[in-house]
C-alpha cells in the first residue's frame, strides 16, 4: 500500500453497526510512500495507523 500526503485512507468497517473511518494522511513515515501513516482522522483526531487488509488508499483530486 503506497499513499502520499492529502491522500485518503478509508477503512471499512466489518460490522453493518459501525460506518467506514475516513481520514486524510497527514504525514508518510514508510519508505516510498509506504505506511505507517499519520492519519487526521474526521472526528478530528489524529493517530500513527499500520493499515489492514481492510484499509484503501484514495489518491486526493488534482484540483
Amino acid at each position: 500500500m503506497k499513499a502520499s500526503v492529502g491522500d485518503l485512507l478509508w477503512i471499512e468497517s466489518n460490522s453493518a453497526e459501525q460506518h467506514r473511518r475516513e481520514g486524510e494522511i497527514i504525514e508518510v513515515r514508510g519508505p516510498d510512500g509506504d505506511p505507517p501513516f499519520v492519519v487526521r482522522w474526521f472526528d478530528g483526531h489524529e493517530a500513527l495507523c499500520y493499515p489492514g487488509p481492510d484499509a484503501r488508499v484514495h489518491p486526493r483530486d488534482p484540483a
